[in-house]
């Protein structure tokens, strides 16, 4: 009887524990949910950025080369078209390094989804376990009273 007792203590206890972990996994999995719709947005703006800057790129070339006479312009213009193409190529890399963590973060949530799923199935196991146990714990506690009741009556 007091092992029963324990047992469904300690079933409740492991409930509550699995349930606390459930909540903080699917918490975790919602904050990795938000990341990953902050790096889609920011590598959307980017590839629109680097679709901005390779159109200035393509005018500045367009330029340079019809002001072939002009030294002063053409030089000026060199030095924006390279720095555009460095601006361009950062661009790019921050790109390449936002989509990493993309990939990474959604790899992150799939292995959280599965964590979470893990220990619903074990909290239904743990539950299913504390209900029989209960009901054990009930069914023994009617027959004590009705062992009681057979000594009192001797």
């Amino acid at each position: 009887m007091q092992h029963l007792r324990v047992t469904a203590d300690e079933s409740a206890a492991k409930v509550d524990e699995l349930t606390a972990k459930v909540k903080t996994l699917e918490q975790e999995n919602l904050a990795k949910e938000q990341e990953i719709t902050s790096l889609t947005h920011k590598a959307s703006t980017r590839e629109t950025e680097i679709e901005k800057l390779e159109s200035i790129n393509k005018d500045l070339k367009e330029q340079l080369d019809h002001a072939g006479a002009s030294g002063n312009q053409s030089e000026a213009l060199q030095r924006r078209l390279q720095i555009l193409e460095e601006e361009a190529e950062e661009a790019d890399k921050n790109i390449r390094e936002t989509n990493d963590k993309l990939r990474q973060t959604d790899v992150k949530a799939g292995h959280y989804e599965r964590k979470v799923q893990a220990l619903e199935s074990a909290r239904d196991q743990w539950e299913e376990k504390y209900e029989e146990m209960s009901k054990k714990y009930a069914q023994v506690k009617k027959e004590l009273e009705e062992f009681q009741l057979e000594i009192g009556n001797i």
